[in-house]
This record gives structure tokens, C-alpha cells and sequence, in this order.
């Protein structure tokens, strides 16, 4: 456990702190990545969890000092992630977190934009984190990059990520996406364009039934239950969360959601 020095007047004295968990949302693990190192710089041991696994809310119950990684959809939250957080409202009042954003490109307040919804609900945000990371669309050529140039982001990444663990050891946090500013530019950098796409569960799934094989890999993985297999083939529903973790792991390359067809397939395993 770490010990804050705590002044009251000119009297000082430890006070000894939780340790801290992680939670995290995290579509190719870039999310998941940067949580559990950021706990082990912190911490010196990792205790992260899933936010679909059913343990987690009572985990965040249980602890008071928290790490929240997700990656930012056109300077939004994802849709599933606003779920979590609004279905257990109750959770948050009083837990002090420390928001990180992962994102293939800018997001203005990436960090900002979850701690607003944390507060709503009686968070304390004791600062935030943007770390850029490997595209996961892979069915755009957008933010594509060499294999050298992501494993250098994600080393830059990590990097900064001691940095922060650092500062909040120090008792100064990094506050990368709160403010004004920040949250203007989010908005109008993306979410004034583009924050509809995150406001509701997307129907824009699609599966090329003569690729796919029928292996049920994107059904174990989705964090929505949005794909199942009839007549030996994947089909998709109507609750896509936009997370891309079926599009990157379709070894068949079967699955598009943006694009149309797979451009290059992408997790955090391939840069580390």
C-alpha cells in the first residue's frame, strides 16, 4: 500500500491509502495494456478487470481507489461503457479514479468525457491519461502503420505511462483531457460530427457468410452476445458496440463494420 503525506495546518501525518484496482473496457487489448501497467508501476501488482465480467462491479464495490481504461470513440465514450457506468450508478459515489483513454489518433477530452459521466454519479476524478495506441479499425486504411511504428507508440505509451505513475505517487496526477479547452476540443474536433455513432448500439455488423467457417471464435468474444452461429455460419444482431474485438480475431477475415473488407488485423500481442 502507499502512503500520502497529508498537511493539516502545519501538522503533517501519513495517512495510508487502499490499493488500487483496475477496470477496464478493452476491444484489442490496448485498454487492458495500459491499465495493468499503469498498476504495476503504481502498485507494484496488477488487479484489473474486465467490465463484462460479473465480478467487477463487486470489486469496484469493495475498493475506493480505482484505474479506469477504455479506448475513445470519435471523442466519445463507448455505448457499452455508458451502460455500465449509468446501470450501476450506485457504485461510484465517493471512489476516487484516475481516468485512461486510449486512442488511434486525438480525442480532445478522451479522458474528460468519462469523468464528466463518473461525476454525475458521485466520483471523485483524481486526474486523467491519453495514450496514443495502434489502430484497431482494421477494415480502414486510415491510421495504418509499419509494424516498427506501432511498436514504437506502444513503447512511447508505456513510457508515458510510468511518467503518470509517477506523478500520482507524488500526489500530482496527470490531467490530460479535463478542462474547458479539452472538452472543446472533442466536441468540436469529433463529437459534434460524429457522437451520434456512440449513442446507440449499431446495426452495421456484417459477416461474409462464404468466408466464415463457422469456428464461433467472434461469439465467445463479443462483449454484447451480438453474434451467434445458425447453419454453421455467424450472424450478426443489431447491439454492436463498435469494439472491432470480432473484426481483428476472425481468423477467416469474415467480419467488417466500417469498411469493406479486413485491411489488417490488429492487438496489442503483435507490438509487444
Amino acid at each position: 500500500m502507499l502512503l500520502n503525506l497529508e498537511l493539516t495546518g502545519e501538522r503533517a501525518f501519513f495517512m495510508e491509502e487502499d490499493e488500487m484496482i483496475g477496470i477496464y473496457f478493452s476491444g484489442t487489448g490496448n485498454s487492458r495494456h495500459c491499465v495493468e501497467k499503469f498498476l504495476q508501476e503504481y502498485e507494484g501488482e496488477v488487479r484489473a478487470f474486465p467490465i463484462e465480467d460479473r465480478e467487477t462491479a463487486e470489486q469496484v464495490y469493495q475498493n475506493d481507489e480505482i484505474v479506469f481504461g477504455y479506448p475513445v470513440q470519435y471523442s466519445a465514450v463507448p455505448k457499452i461503457v455508458q451502460d455500465y457506468i449509468c446501470g450501476h450508478k450506485a457504485l461510484w459515489k465517493g471512489k476516487r479514479i484516475f481516468v485512461i483513454a486510449t486512442m488511434g489518433a486525438f480525442s480532445g477530452d478522451g479522458a474528460g468525457i468519462l469523468a464528466r459521466l463518473l461525476e454525475t454519479y458521485g466520483a471523485v476524478i483524481t486526474g486523467g491519461l491519453h495514450l496514443k495506441m495502434p489502430d484497431s479499425i482494421c477494415d480502414e486504411k486510415v491510421l495504418k502503420r509499419t509494424m516498427e511504428k506501432n511498436r514504437k507508440i506502444v513503447a512511447d505509451g508505456e513510457k508515458k505511462i510510468r511518467q503518470a505513475a509517477e506523478q500520482c505517487k507524488s500526489g500530482n496526477p496527470p490531467q490530460n483531457g479535463i478542462g474547458i479547452w479539452c472538452r472543446m476540443a472533442g466536441f468540436f474536433g469529433q463529437r459534434l460530427y460524429f457522437g451520434s455513432k456512440t449513442k446507440r448500439y449499431s446495426d452495421k455488423l456484417k459477416v461474409n457468410k462464404e468466408k466464415c467457417i463457422g469456428c464461433g471464435k467472434c461469439v465467445k468474444l463479443c462483449p454484447m452476445d451480438n453474434l451467434s452461429i445458425a447453419n454453421g455460419k455467424a450472424e450478426a444482431g443489431d447491439r454492436c458496440t463498435l469494439c472491432y474485438r470480432c473484426v481483428n480475431h476472425c481468423q477467416a477475415q469474415a467480419i467488417t463494420l466500417l469498411g469493406k473488407r479486413v485491411v489488417e488485423q490488429s492487438t496489442i500481442e503483435k507490438y509487444l
